[in-house]
């Protein structure tokens, strides 16, 4: 029940329990939820656990052209123990009302199809059916209930009716809604005579939208929503009444006859459909006709051996090779298998840079089918404990790809198998602080103006709307805020309508709307399914996740960089592997873009850990998640790596599971392993054990697995207290832990990223550039890193920048021939594409014109280029014109002179006379000389970063009387000894793990600073916390192996240092 619920509402509840009593029985047939967006008020599984609560025999759940809520609601009832009716309301284009019941497989599956022609006809969100549409969908296995408009005229009623029963002969009611609104009596006879006209048996149905009448204030809220109106304006579109909420049954029994709640009764006998019915198939055609599958799977595999070992394979590698083979054909999922290979092959053939990854993804026959290139002598294979008898599930394979190719991939799909076998998985889009207050507050007409100071002013770590509100400053006595603020905390987790998952894709043998309905995405070319992964799971559906790693476009654009300065191609495959300097600059921490060892935590992580090869990184990354951390891993396995504690096992089995994590669990699979070899629990239990760490925190069931892990241990010999520590750890992967398979796979890019920016520094940041947004990092800090690493940056010009980022050379510089050595020799020339405002269309006008040659001046650029004074003046202020104009003042003075932009060019312009500017009538003398200060704040606001002085170096001499420290000088600080520190405000990070710590990077002209804040100043100061861009701080050292962060006691905010710059940082929950 939500926190808007009254008083009152508790006396419409019955009894926890069902009590059959002589109150009629009753199965509710007509009930939407909130996943009918903006219009049902409450959530599939809140009406089902009510239903059942009221006693009823059933409860349909019928979302307008919909089934996304479905899974949700099967899952409640078969809990609940109450049976769930699956059907879907549709308000066809004349304005007929009827509800669709599927009383079989078949039925669901025409429903389906109907909904999936109703949505791909109409925009995204929306759908269009009209009567033609029904009749030419045989719906032969749906009941139908028609709920009659009696605003209509009866000649229009007789028509509808008329229609309906031609159409279901047999199988159409005519449902009565009665909603105490003065006119049920008069309602009731003109129903029933328009039933024993026609011959329409009736029934009873209650038209409900929200579980509870508690929710009508909300209901009539995301009515006003989705109406774009005030809730003071909604007039007729408000319901009159709460009355559509699942009501007693003995309050339906003092409005419905007896004999219409008996026909609910004898429509829910004929409705026997349940999802657990659904099967899936796999796509058969990659099978050539003279295979089997399994005998094309090992064919593929025996051709991928060869490859993968020319000098033949061991015997060891040969054997799990046969025993994965010999599982997944007991298990049926060579197809899978085949179909993903399909996918990545296709991919190398378009030199579509891509990685497996996920459980079974580093099996020996994904790498022998190239599916992933984690080579199974380097970690070790888990392939048996993942793909098991008793799992019943698909193994997990995902599929990374280059972030701006990944389109190539998801259309051949859907050539390859038409959109009518597969789709992308939907991705529920809900309600968050911001959305929930901006909507909310527009229904409640409040003054745009407030809305954007409360919806800037949340929180982003407060546990409840209130706390994220906290610094908003707003008058809780105020009676409308307090509407507001109980209304949006409300709605906040409401789904608000459907969006596209990452890349999951469902992929199906036949027709895929037969077991789920497609519809358009946002995206032009693309088409979702109506269920997300969560519902996927839960009924076992494959799904094939082609996901985008902006790291693999960086690492593809590096190749090609590198490549054009060599004297012969360079692919990964050249790229030496275990090479000890770049495992020297990993451990300096220097891995700034390095992919995903460079957040915080992991920097400061890799001085302690000291990672020397490639397992050693696999560790590293797996290490710094917060399962490993709330298990209290983390430490245990640094002080054994350094020799502060002894390594010890209780026994030889554990030893096996652990050795390689020196006796500590860090990955989920080595919990798993415990589990089965310490406490006896079968492998299908062992993953379901899997599922409880995955969930415990959002929906508890962990406890039940504690005493048979427990008892488990110590039935085998274990003694308590190990046993315990075990399920400390277990829990603590609650919080995410990270399997050993995706660590393994994402370990191989971590090097590769990190061999690139140690050999080739400008290659590296250049790709880094133009493969924005991504990262931890904004352009101004790997810009600044690069330079740290001797790489020269240019900067943006009118002659010589194009699109992206580009590299330059002396005219001395000779092609290189070994790559392993450092190159910084390459000039980083910024491109256009990061001046903000300016055009794409722009920039390719300014591009083809200069094939031509370059441009003397702007006039001469106007002309030849075509550009709108919009673009002109985004380059004066990116200081892209200064080789034409001489600085931002005169470029800007020039740019002025392009009055407006009309359909034939520059019509109002100057630059219509050719001759205009010839000279510049002595601008020297009329425009004042800009100042460094302006410069430097210019470059930020048109680009994000500035090539000049670091902003914090114009306030340094300051500082200096001050004596506040510059980062490079904290090296040379003691241990515990005071330092005032200044700086940009880069990162924010406040991990749910850290116990309410504040951790912020500070950035000056030398380097970061790592800034730890406690939990009570960083309440005291919270508005510095949140909001500075600029930071002083007054703390104390801390050095740790090689970390230093300053512990803050005090801290000053000096944006205002800034003017009107936005903010320069990146901030993580």
């Amino acid at each position: 029940m939500g926190p808007l619920t009254s008083k009152k509402s508790k006396r419409h509840d019955q009894a926890k329990l069902p009590v059959k009593t002589g109150i009629a029985d009753y199965a509710e047939l007509h009930c939407i939820t909130n996943f009918s967006f903006l219009r049902g008020a409450s959530f599939p599984e809140e009406l089902v656990e009510r239903a059942k609560r009221l006693g009823y025999e059933a409860i349909a759940i019928t979302d307008e052209c919909s089934v996304s809520g479905v899974v949700r609601a099967h899952t409640a009832a078969k809990k609940s123990g109450i049976k769930l009716i699956i059907g879907s309301e549709f308000l066809l284009s004349d304005g007929c009302q009827i509800v669709l019941l599927a009383i079989n497989k078949v039925g669901y599956g025409q429903l389906c199809h109907l909904i999936t022609c109703s949505r791909r006809y109409a925009e995204k969100g929306d759908y269009f059916v009209d009567k033609s549409m029904i009749e030419e969908n045989l719906l032969a296995d749906c009941i139908v209930l028609w709920v009659p408009d009696l605003v209509k005229k009866d000649g229009l009623l007789l028509n509808e009716a008329s229609w309906l029963k031609c159409q279901f002969r047999g199988r159409l009611w005519i449902a009565v809604e009665l909603f105490m609104r003065g006119d049920d009596r008069l309602r009731l006879r003109r129903l029933e005579k328009l039933g024993l006209n026609l011959k329409i048996p009736l029934c009873a149905a209650g038209g409900v939208y929200m579980h509870d009448v508690g929710r009508r204030i909300l209901q009539d809220t995301v009515t006003a929503i989705r109406m774009s109106k005030k809730l003071d304006e909604l007039g007729f579109d408000a319901e009159s009444n709460g009355q559509r909420y699942l009501r007693s049954r003995k309050k339906l029994g003092k409005l419905f006859p007896i004999k219409l709640m008996e026909a609910t009764l004898k429509i829910n006998e004929k409705c026997c459909f349940s999802l657990d019915e659904l099967t899936y198939e796999y796509p058969k055609e990659l099978v050539p006709s003279d295979y089997t599958a399994h005998g094309w799977l090992r064919e593929l595999t025996r051709i991928g051996i060869c490859q993968r070992w020319p000098q033949g394979i061991s015997q060891r590698v040969l054997k799990i090779v046969e025993h994965e083979l010999q599982l997944i054909k007991v298990l049926k999922y060579e197809h899978y298998f085949l179909t993903v290979y399909d996918i990545v092959s296709f991919a190398r053939s378009q030199d579509i840079f891509c990685q497996g990854r996920g459980s079974a993804a580093n099996s020996v026959v994904c790498y022998c089918l190239g599916i992933t290139e984690v080579d199974p002598d380097k970690v070790e294979v888990l392939f048996e404990r993942f793909l098991s008898k008793e799992r019943n599930e698909p193994p997990d394979i995902d599929v990374d790809f280059e972030n701006d190719r990944r389109e190539e991939v998801i259309q051949y799909i859907y050539q390859k198998y038409g959109r009518d076998r597969a789709g992308i998985v939907a991705s529920i889009t809900t309600y968050r602080s911001r959305s929930a207050i901006r909507d909310v507050g527009k229904a409640l007409g409040l003054d745009n103006e407030l809305l954007d100071h409360l919806s800037k002013s949340i929180y982003w770590w407060g546990s409840n709307l209130k706390e994220q509100l906290i610094d908003a400053h707003i008058n809780y006595e105020d009676r409308t805020i307090q509407i507001l603020v109980s209304l949006a905390q409300s709605l906040l987790g409401f789904p608000r309508n459907l969006s596209q998952h990452v890349g999951g894709f469902v992929i199906s043998e036949n027709t895929l709307s037969d077991l789920v309905p497609i519809e358009n995405a946002a995206m032009e070319g693309r088409t979702v399914i109506q269920w997300d992964k969560n519902d996927l799971e839960t009924l076992g559906l494959l799904k094939i996740d082609v996901l985008a790693l902006g790291m693999l476009t960086v690492v593809k654009k590096s190749l090609e960089l590198i490549s054009n300065y060599s004297r012969k191609p360079i692919s990964i495959q050249d790229i030496p592997r275990e090479d000890p300097k770049v495992y020297d600059m990993i451990c300096n921490a220097d891995t700034v873009g390095v992919f995903q060892i460079e957040s915080r935590a992991q920097m400061s992580m890799l001085p302690r850990l000291k990672p020397r090869n490639y397992y050693d990184l696999v560790i590293q990354i797996a290490v710094v998640r917060p399962g490993p951390i709330q298990g209290d891993m983390v430490h245990p396995y640094l002080n054994r790596r350094n020799g502060k504690e002894s390594i010890t096992y209780p026994s030889d089995s554990v030893r096996e599971v652990l050795e390689r994590t020196l006796g500590v669990p860090i990955f989920q699979e080595q919990v798993m392993q415990l589990a089965i070899v310490a406490a006896g629990f079968s492998g299908g239990e062992a993953d379901q054990l899997r599922r409880a760490m995955a969930a415990w925190k959002r929906k508890g069931g962990l406890e039940p697995y504690k005493e048979k892990l427990i008892s488990g241990m110590l039935k085998r010999g274990y003694d308590r207290q190990f046993a315990e520590q075990l399920f400390r750890q277990i829990r603590g992967f609650g919080d995410y832990g990270f399997p050993e398979s995706h660590s393994a796979s994402f370990a191989l890019i971590a090097y590769i990223s990190s061999w690139l920016k140690y050999y080739h520094p400008a290659a590296f940041c250049c790709a880094l550039l133009n493969s924005q947004p991504m990262g931890f990092y904004l352009p101004a800090q790997l810009i600044n890193d690069a330079k740290s690493h001797g790489v020269k940056i240019l900067p943006i010009d009118i002659n010589r920048s194009n699109f992206d980022n580009t590299l330059e050379f002396e005219s001395s510089f000779e092609r290189i021939n070994s790559y392993n050595n450092v190159i910084s020799t390459p000039m980083l020339r910024i491109g256009f594409k990061m001046v903000k405002g300016l055009s794409k269309e722009g920039i390719l006008s300014i591009v083809e014109a200069r094939l031509a040659g370059k441009f003397s001046n702007i006039q001469e650029l106007i002309f030849r280029s075509g550009i709108n004074k919009r673009d002109l003046e985004s380059l004066a202020a990116a200081d892209a014109l200064s080789a034409l104009s001489g600085d931002r003042h005169r470029a800007f003075w020039q740019a002025s002179a392009v009055d407006k932009v009309t359909d034939d060019g520059y019509s109002g312009s100057f630059f219509k006379d050719q001759n205009f500017l010839k000279n510049d009538f002595n601008i020297d003398v009329l425009l004042p000389t800009v100042s460094e200060e302006e410069n430097i704040f210019s470059d930020y606001v048109s680009t994000g970063f500035t090539l000049r002085k670091h902003p914090i170096t114009l306030f340094r001499e300051h500082l200096n009387s001050y004596q506040v420290s510059l980062a490079s000088e904290l090296d040379n600080i003691g241990n515990r000894i005071s330092a005032k520190v200044v700086g940009l405000v880069t990162c924010r990070q406040r991990p749910t793990t850290a116990s309410g710590v504040t951790f912020i990077t500070l950035e000056d002209e030398t380097g970061f600073i790592n800034v730890v804040i406690w939990p009570s100043l960083g309440e005291r100061l919270r508005p510095i916390v949140r909001q500075s861009m600029v930071m002083g701080v007054i703390g104390e050292i801390q050095r740790s192996d090689g970390v230093i962060h300053l512990i803050a006691q005090e801290l000053v905010d000096l944006s205002h240092w800034l003017g009107s710059l936005e903010s320069y940082s990146r901030d993580f929950i």
